[in-house]
């Protein structure tokens, strides 16, 4: 069973459809019991860094994720979900999971350009690495943004996927069996639940 963590925020019932359509059993839940037996853990979310952060240490829920992590349990945080897997985002002052290195920086784009923040709409990502998360995807891949603030990691082996928006970012952050995705796998159509049958997998240790 992947455990959908819910924290107040974030698309939980888009998620747990998703799971749904591929067959995968999953639980919103808040539940420490319930999450420190699940297979996986999604870490969704949409909102600001402190409030993120806020509530998952009100809920008891950052300790409980970050024994998770220690045990060697998949993770995949989704938009603000991977963003609280770093240390920090200029969004906020709160510290946070610290699980990969990496802090967040809203967007920097160059003068005179006609982009805008936040960063929305599909665009495509490049494969930076080969991993269990984006095994077998082939071809180009398209997913959904929706975000102002981007990772920056201390050093390429945690970055999975980039993306182009005004220069060359962060989309994807991996270390071990922790992922994040900036983008919305769940509001991504067939790349999104290829992504999440990927996940799905490596909760199942296959």
């Amino acid at each position: 069973m992947i455990a959908i963590l819910d924290y107040g925020l974030g698309n939980l019932g888009s998620i747990a459809n998703m799971l749904r359509v591929i067959g995968e059993k999953n639980r919103i839940t808040a539940d420490p019991k319930e999450i420190a037996k699940a297979d996986g853990l999604i870490l969704p979310g949409v909102g600001a860094f402190d409030a993120g952060m806020r509530n998952l240490s009100g809920r008891g829920l950052a300790d409980v994720i970050k024994e998770r992590a220690s045990a060697g349990t998949p993770i995949l945080g989704i938009c603000l979900g991977m963003q609280l897997l770093g240390r920090s985002s200029e969004e906020g002052v709160l510290p946070g999971l610290g699980l990969i290195p990496f802090d967040c920086r809203r967007f920097s784009l160059p003068d005179g350009t006609d982009l805008r923040i936040p960063h929305m709409g599909w665009d495509v990502v490049d494969m930076k690495q080969e991993h269990p998360l984006v095994s077998g995807l082939e071809g180009t891949q398209r997913y959904y943004f929706v975000h102002s603030y981007h990772a920056v990691c201390d050093s390429a082996e945690n970055v999975l996927m980039t993306c182009d928006y005004g220069y060359e970012f962060t989309a994807a952050v991996v270390k071990d069996k922790i992922m994040g995705v900036q983008f919305h796998p769940e509001k991504s159509h067939d790349f999104g639940l290829a992504l999440l049958t990927n996940f799905a997998r490596i909760c199942r240790g296959e």
